[in-house]
C-alpha cells in the first residue's frame, strides 16, 4: 500500500511520521540497525530533495540511526552502487528507509508517497539503477513528461523546501519515537 501526503497541508509531516512508525513496528526488520538512504543531487534544484533531507537529519546526532546522502556527500547516480556495497559491508541486514524526489502527475506535485518496499532511483529521468530500500518515501516535485530531465533543473526550489520539511520532521518524529523504544528494550 502507498500512503500520500500534500506536504502543504497542516498537519502533514505528523501524519506521515505515525504512518512510518506503523511501518516501521510492523517490518520484520524494526530492530535491525537503521540506515536512512538520501538519494539525489545538490546540482538540480529538482533532484536535491534528498541531499537535503539528509542534511537536515544529519545535524541530529543519533546512535540508532546512520544518515546516508546530505549536501557535502550527496548519494547520486554515479556513486549509488558504491554507497550500496558500503551499506551492505558496514550494516549488514540493516534497516534501509530510501528517500528520493520523483515525477508524478501535475496534480500530486508537493505530495510524499511513502510504502513498503524498494523505491528504484532514476525511473522518471530513465536512468537504470538498482532498487534500495525496505521503506520508501518520495517527494513529487515536478510531473512528469517531456524532457524530464529539463523538468528537475526548472523545478521551483519552495516545491523542494516545502517537501523537504515536511519529510524531515515526519522521519524525525518517527526517529525519535523508535529511539524511545529501543531504550526500552
Amino acid at each position: 500500500m502507498i500512503y500520500y501526503y500534500n506536504s502543504k497541508e497542516r498537519g502533514a509531516s505528523f501524519a506521515l511520521g505515525r504512518t512510518l512508525k506503523t511501518l516501521i513496528e510492523t517490518h520484520p526488520k524494526a530492530t535491525a540497525p537503521m540506515v536512512l538512504l538520501c538519494i539525489g543531487t545538490d546540482r538540480s534544484t529538482g533532484d536535491s530533495l534528498g541531499p537535503l533531507i539528509g542534511y537536515k537529519l544529519s545535524r541530529r546526532k543519533s546512535n540508532f540511526v546512520t544518515i546516508y546522502g546530505t549536501l557535502d556527500n550527496p548519494v547520486h547516480a554515479v556513486n549509488l552502487n558504491d554507497t550500496i556495497s558500503l551499506i551492505q559491508k558496514k550494516h549488514p541486514n540493516a534497516f534501509v528507509i530510501a528517500v528520493d524526489a520523483s515525477l508524478g502527475s501535475y496534480s500530486h506535485i508537493g505530495y510524499v508517497t511513502i510504502g513498503t518496499g524498494s523505491l528504484k532511483p532514476g525511473l522518471g529521468v530513465k536512468k537504470d539503477l538498482p532498487e534500495v530500500g525496505d521503506i520508501f518515501i518520495t517527494g513529487i516535485v515536478n510531473f512528469s513528461g517531456m524532457l524530464d530531465n529539463l523538468l528537475l533543473q526548472t523545478t521551483r526550489l519552495s516545491t523542494v523546501m516545502t517537501l523537504a520539511d515536511c519529510i524531515s520532521m515526519g522521519l524525525l518524529s518517527a526517529l525519535i519515537y523508535r529511539e524511545q523504544e529501543l531504550l526500552l528494550l
